[in-house]
């Protein structure tokens, strides 16, 4: 043993990059900077758990769906690992407009672990190293490797920590305290304290998850099915259709049965007892706090999701706990379907270190220590898809760390992952962040069916994105624009259409139009209009089979919501002037007497890039802002 341990202690390894957690950010790094040409190693704990679904397995949602497809964008792998691996698939907000349209996939847990380690083993100039990374190796200010638990050295031109809820763990449920990163996996020690050391802010939050139920105990006779879709949607914009069967999902609700016998353990609830003190997701309460936020809901609705294509494990979303183990269970049996109940594990709750990612800048480095980037749960978010987000644009600027070029980084108006980092460097966290479509400002540009778009170009000249996969959205590209160039100059007579217009439901013409302003009406679609008009049918006959009916919904929506893209695209541009206004390191803020005090301490403490960043601080006022305009001037 000894032996061994002067082996390890002395072995040294030399990357040009090291990643250190392969959850959804470090997996996303990883690949990334693999796949641009950097040497790459990504330690992790569990060689097993890589890309584990901690939580819900599913991926997307609101805004975070359309994450997930700007990721794909980019040339990032988690939309083509979904759609690999999904067994539900669904449009969220079909109601609202295509600017709040989400997709999100329920997908198999154990497979989709597998589909990922696919990805990196076979990824080129990457290595996996089973290990816990436990010191980051400093010298002038400068990243210079990392040591593990096993004694290995680990020297590298950049560091990307994706550590998760690792961190010097947590784990609660009632009176029990586990020390872990996740249920039966160990945390990671010593590691905070050795980036804290250095001047980098540290902080304590608090996630949980819900009980694991066995689907052969629930009556499921005594819920609402929830059936997912199967038309053309899917996450990656490349050819990839799930290969797995495709499940329902089930909804049922809580009771006053059920709240009373949780209030009756509220006593012993770590929320609510002092033992957790950390801060938990406001946006995914759990079940305990439901009830105290709000004492006069008679019921809350809960989602029975299925955790893969061949298993009994089920997942009850909406039942987040950290109770003791026999008040949850026994709550759960007041609902009729549960009245049996058998479950695999009870809900828990989990404390772990984040760093305050104001101390970072745009590309995700440390401003602190040269070299040393961060991504996901340790910049203070919550979910797989802020993460992953994170992960892709720490790999890129990693990359261009060790091999030279311009830092990488996205607008608040070019994509939600802009608006993501925007909001974390800016304005920092006092709760996981978690990303919602009312936080982007310009959400109608940054819609999820032109996120190709918007994006691939932009990757696949920085080095990211492959040829395939640019030449594939420039010819999606050229025929949507084909499409509305048709609509624009066909003209449409009253005589020839006004009886189809009649049948679909929409006013007739009293004088001809061009066909562009016809399909601004709600009744009218691409699809339904060109039963009626030959010419048309012709054009959409022409789409390439393959994405025939993505390419048709994109045109329609861009001739649809023409006027509010252009609009909000005008508004954006004039912000854009404020992006330009570079002041970091311009002023001695805490001299500017002309500015508020807050304004003052913010401005020093964040140090931001542009003007633009610096309105976007909370507490530096319009005012402020017209201050520096000034001071600039002169």
């Amino acid at each position: 043993m000894l032996l061994l341990h002067y082996f390890y202690k002395k072995m040294e390894f030399k990357y040009d990059i090291v990643v250190v957690g392969a959850g959804h950010a470090g997996c996303e790094a990883a690949a990334a900077a693999a796949q641009m040409g950097s040497k790459t190693c990504l330690i992790t704990i569990d060689m097993n758990k890589i890309g584990q679904m901690s939580c819900n397995p599913a991926i997307g949602g609101i805004a975070k769906g359309q994450i997930v497809r700007e990721i794909d964008a980019l040339g990032g792998h988690t939309g083509l690992v979904t759609d690999k691996t999904a067994i539900q698939f669904r449009i969220l907000n079909r109601s609202k407009g295509p600017a709040m349209w989400s997709p999100r996939a329920q997908c198999d847990r154990a497979k989709f672990i597998w589909a990922w380690r696919n990805v990196l083993e076979n990824q080129e100039n990457l290595n996996i190293w089973q290990d816990t990374a436990t010191e980051v190796i400093v010298e002038n200010g400068e990243i210079q490797g990392v040591k593990t638990l096993l004694g290995a050295t680990f020297r590298c031109k950049c560091l990307i920590i994706t550590a998760g809820t690792f961190l010097n763990g947590l784990m609660h449920v009632g009176n029990v305290q586990i020390p872990g990163g996740r249920v039966a996996e160990p945390a990671s020690y010593m590691l905070t304290e050795s980036i804290t050391k250095h001047g980098i802010n540290a902080g304590r939050m608090k996630t949980g998850t819900p009980v694991r139920i066995d689907k052969r105990s629930v009556h499921f006779e005594e819920m609402e099915i929830q059936e997912g879709e199967n038309d053309f949607h899917r996450f990656s914009f490349m050819d990839s259709p799930t290969q797995l069967k495709q499940l329902c999902c089930w909804t049922c609700f809580t009771n006053s049965k059920v709240h009373d016998i949780l209030r009756s353990g509220l006593k012993d609830s770590p929320l609510y007892n002092g033992q957790i003190q950390s801060i938990g997701p406001r946006y995914c309460p759990s079940i305990e706090t439901k009830l105290v936020t709000f004492p006069d809901r008679e019921q809350h609705q809960l989602f029975l999701e299925p955790e893969g294509e061949d298993t009994n494990e089920m997942y009850l979303n909406g039942f987040s706990s950290s109770m003791p183990m026999d008040i949850q269970i026994r709550a759960l049996k007041e609902i009729p379907a549960f009245r049996d109940l058998a479950v695999y594990r009870p809900g828990y709750a989990i404390e772990y270190d984040y760093f305050d990612p104001t101390q970072l800048k745009r590309n995700l480095e440390s401003k602190i220590i040269k070299n040393l980037f961060m991504a996901g749960q340790v910049n203070g978010t919550t979910g797989y898809e802020e993460a992953a987000g994170q992960g892709i644009i720490a790999g890129i600027n990693a990359h261009i760390n060790c091999h030279g070029g311009t830092p990488f980084t996205l607008g608040r108006d070019e994509a939600y992952i802009g608006v993501l980092i925007d909001d974390l460097i800016n304005k920092g966290v006092d709760e996981p962040y978690r990303m919602f479509t009312s936080r982007a400002e310009y959400r109608i540009l940054l819609r999820q069916d032109d996120a190709d778009v918007r994006l691939t170009e932009k990757s696949y000249n920085t080095g990211l994105a492959t040829s395939e996969r640019y030449n594939r959205m420039k010819s999606k590209l050229e025929q949507v624009n084909h499409i509305i160039e048709f609509c624009k100059s066909y003209s449409i007579k009253p005589a020839l259409i006004n009886g189809a217009l009649e049948q679909l439901g929409t006013t007739p013409l009293k004088e001809g139009c061009k066909l562009f302003d016809l399909i601004n009406r709600p009744q009218i679609t691409l699809s339904n209009i060109s039963e009626h008009v030959k010419a048309l049918k012709s054009e959409l006959d022409r789409v390439e089979n393959a994405r025939k009916e993505e390419i048709i919904e994109a045109a329609e929506i861009a001739v649809k919501y023409s006027g509010y893209i252009s609009r909000e695209r005008l508004i954006a541009n004039k912000m854009k002037r404020l992006e330009d206004i570079r002041i970091k390191d311009k002023f001695d803020y805490n001299s500017l007497q002309s500015l508020s005090t807050e304004a003052r301490q913010k401005l020093a403490r964040i140090n931001p890039e542009t003007l633009a960043e610096a309105s976007r601080i909370p507490g530096v006022s319009p005012s402020d802002i017209n201050v520096l305009l000034v001071l600039m001037n002169r």
